[in-house]
């Protein structure tokens, strides 16, 4: 299925929750949101005929987000769902607190990997940014997820200045004792972060500036938007994506679906195509599918000032 660009989509983000156990202050208000009424959220079955369609119009892989997905009631039983279109690749991104009570069974499920969100290895600081998290939690999680084989794991650190720039080279140097892959993110300037992302905003190239030893490695995946590098001796890698000062547009291979059933075809953008209301009034679901990613935008124009008003639990990391 390709785009009016010629872009191969591929890959589907599904977010099956509002809902989170963190307050994040780059990410969602300090009070939390409101839980949304059961008719404006995607039944589990919905979620599954709107990724079944996408599996047959040609996506291979798929991440479940959020929010934070393992607070969704019955996620073990989504995932179940959707590991059995067939995917190459099942993924979910987390912030790792519940891994400890759920790794087992969503490997079992069917799920392939995770991602985990955590900007900080120092727990007091970590209780600061989530407003009120407990790191050792997400540690735990960390080891159970290595423990049923939720790998290759991937940690997604994002860089905020005055934050968390003095841990660059404790994030960087978990690649070389471990197999995994660190990731950092500039700060976007969406949603509750749009206020301040300029004034916390540091480039990803404060990474090789602060660890030169790093050497450029070849992406596994071609799609990716991160740049990898890693220590000539060690067992995983480091990535660096640049949504602001270097954009990946031209390799976007992928769309969002949000919980209400809305499909987002650019992150950066607040055009949104109700699908939802195709399933439950009878439309043809795989047409308006195909019609709406002729409609994917070329790029992004953070550059220029233009941000989007959700927030990211709204939309799915």
């Amino acid at each position: 299925m390709k785009d009016l660009y010629g872009r191969e989509i591929n890959y589907l983000r599904i977010s099956v929750t509002d809902l989170c156990n963190l307050r994040c202050q780059y990410c969602m208000p300090k009070d939390g949101v409101c839980k949304l009424e059961h008719e404006d959220v995607l039944s589990t079955e919905e979620f599954y005929e709107i990724a079944k369609a996408f599996v047959e119009l040609g996506v291979q892989k798929i991440r479940i987000t959020g929010g934070e997905p393992l607070v969704k009631n019955g996620i073990v039983e989504l995932v179940e769902k959707i590991a059995s279109l067939g995917l190459k690749d099942l993924a979910m991104t987390t912030n790792g607190l519940l891994l400890p009570k759920y790794a087992e069974d969503l490997k079992k499920a069917g799920l392939d990997r995770v991602n985990i969100s955590l900007d900080t290895l120092d727990a007091k600081k970590y209780s600061e940014i989530t407003r009120g998290g407990d790191l050792f939690k997400v540690l735990k999680g960390i080891d159970e997820a290595k423990k049923v084989g939720l790998t290759p794991i991937k940690i997604n650190s994002v860089l905020i200045g005055d934050f968390n720039i003095d841990e660059i080279e404790n994030f960087v140097y978990i690649t070389k004792e471990e197999d995994i892959d660190v990731r950092f993110i500039e700060l976007m300037p969406i949603g509750e972060a749009s206020s301040w992302a300029t004034e916390k905003f540091v480039s990803n190239n404060k990474i090789l500036e602060k660890v030169p030893e790093l050497e450029a490695t070849e992406a596994k995946d071609p799609s990716s938007p991160a740049v990898y590098y890693k220590f000539p001796d060690g067992k995983g890698r480091v990535g660096i994506i640049n949504p602001i000062s270097c954009k990946f547009c031209d390799a976007c291979n992928r769309v969002r679906l949000t919980s209400r059933g809305k499909l987002k075809l650019c992150l950066h953008s607040d055009d949104e195509i109700d699908l939802r209301e195709v399933i439950r009034s009878g439309g043809d679901l795989k047409q308006v599918i195909r019609d709406s990613i002729l409609k994917k935008p070329e790029e992004h124009h953070l550059e220029e000032g233009q941000f989007i008003r959700r927030n990211m639990n709204e939309i799915g990391g």
